[in-house]
């Protein structure tokens, strides 16, 4: 395996995801995560929803489709206002921080065509193929993120034990790596057929209650 995938799904590399739960700061308030067993349906039941969308853009955008034309399939896969806003955001900070590490012209023009910032996993593709990376690289990466976002956030919500939610990412490697195979190879039909090949699986539970929590209060998290 590559160093430079090993930087990008990092949880240290300064992409800004270490303040966002991926859904799981509400679930757990909803209760619906309440301890290793939960962690593990909802970590699968993302992997497998907003899991092919992100893993496929990121694929496509690492095998060098437009990423302004990948942005804007993005754009009509994401319904929630709030979750399109965070996509964003997370993305000018990964663009920031993949600039930084592998400068390349790919990644100014994207920082020039989107100042307020592109979709994560497009610029998380475009980060991949400016490191010297393959299509199912990204795809893993960002796959992998999926899960991996809830499960670090649940340990600081709940106090999970970290050996749990390690083994709950452990057991879903499988399907990880599953479903960024599947990814890839849509994000190649894609050369052909257009952006249409790409996944558009929905989780509308997640989108409900990332609206629901941007409006609470109070909040460890930012989504």
């Amino acid at each position: 395996m590559s160093a430079a995938l090993l930087l990008l799904a990092d949880g240290r590399f300064p992409a800004g995801g270490h303040a966002h739960s991926g859904g799981a700061e509400a679930a757990v308030a909803d209760g619906r995560i309440t301890d290793a067993a939960g962690l593990a349906a909802f970590c699968r039941g993302r992997l497998h929803t907003t899991g092919p969308v992100a893993a496929a853009l990121a694929a496509a955008a690492a095998a060098g489709l437009d990423p302004l034309v990948l942005d804007e399939a993005a754009d009509a896969r994401t319904p929630s206002p709030v979750l399109r806003a965070v996509s964003r955001r997370l993305g000018r900070q990964l663009l920031r921080a993949a600039r930084a590490a592998w400068p390349a012209p790919a990644l100014d023009l994207l920082a020039a065509s989107r100042p307020r910032g592109a979709h994560q996993p497009v610029v998380l593709g475009v980060a991949a193929r400016a490191a010297g990376l393959a299509p199912i690289d990204a795809a893993r990466a960002a796959a992998y993120e999926t899960a991996g976002s809830p499960a670090t956030a649940t340990v600081r919500l709940l106090g999970l034990d970290p050996f749990a939610a390690t083994a709950v990412l452990a057991r879903l490697a499988p399907e990880i790596d599953a479903v960024a195979d599947a990814a890839t190879a849509a994000a190649e039909r894609a050369r052909t057929d257009g952006t249409g090949a790409l996944p558009a699986a929905s989780a509308p539970l997640l989108d409900i209650a990332a609206e629901r929590h941007a409006a609470r209060p109070t909040r460890l998290f930012a989504s």
